[in-house]
């Protein structure tokens, strides 16, 4: 992952059911699973500054995704540095995808998307996402594998 502009989607991980107030968008249930947030990054630091942002404990809450860090961990990052926006589209390839279901106005209050987060109980497909989605996205885990090595 490289310091540069882009699209992410950040994947997080609930082991619990909680309720979350989301600045004032609202209150969010919580469930244990999977999350994929579909974001952009095209300022200083790029995709790299982002999601080192997105890992921090210790934040400002900017964004949506800020009040999601209390009760669900990120776990990794689907990108891509093309220069153009692409977060819109991912979101729609996360809507289509088995198991997924959308946060209705989660994440897209500056666009007309029906949402830019996903939840799903099981681990989600980045080999689908990446096929649906089309381009070259790459994948980066900060999860350890069983065997002990980083997956990436």
């Amino acid at each position: 992952m490289k310091a540069a502009p882009g699209t992410y989607v950040l994947v997080l991980r609930s082991q619990t059911n909680a309720k979350v107030r989301i600045g004032r968008w609202g209150h969010l249930d919580v469930a244990p699973g999977f999350y994929l947030y579909a974001g952009s990054a095209f300022g200083p630091g790029g995709i790299q500054a982002r999601v080192s942002r997105h890992h921090r404990r210790d934040k400002r809450r900017h964004w949506h995704i800020d009040y999601l860090g209390d009760v669900a961990t990120p776990c990794g990052a689907w990108y891509s540095h093309e220069t153009a926006r692409l977060e819109h589209r991912w979101a729609q390839v996360l809507s289509r995808m088995d198991g997924m279901s959308a946060i209705p106005g989660f994440g897209c209050s500056d666009c007309g998307c029906h949402s830019h987060l996903f939840q799903t109980s099981r681990e989600p497909d980045f080999g689908r996402f990446s096929e649906l989605a089309g381009g070259e996205i790459a994948h980066w885990s900060c999860r350890p594998r069983v065997d002990g090595a980083t997956r990436g």
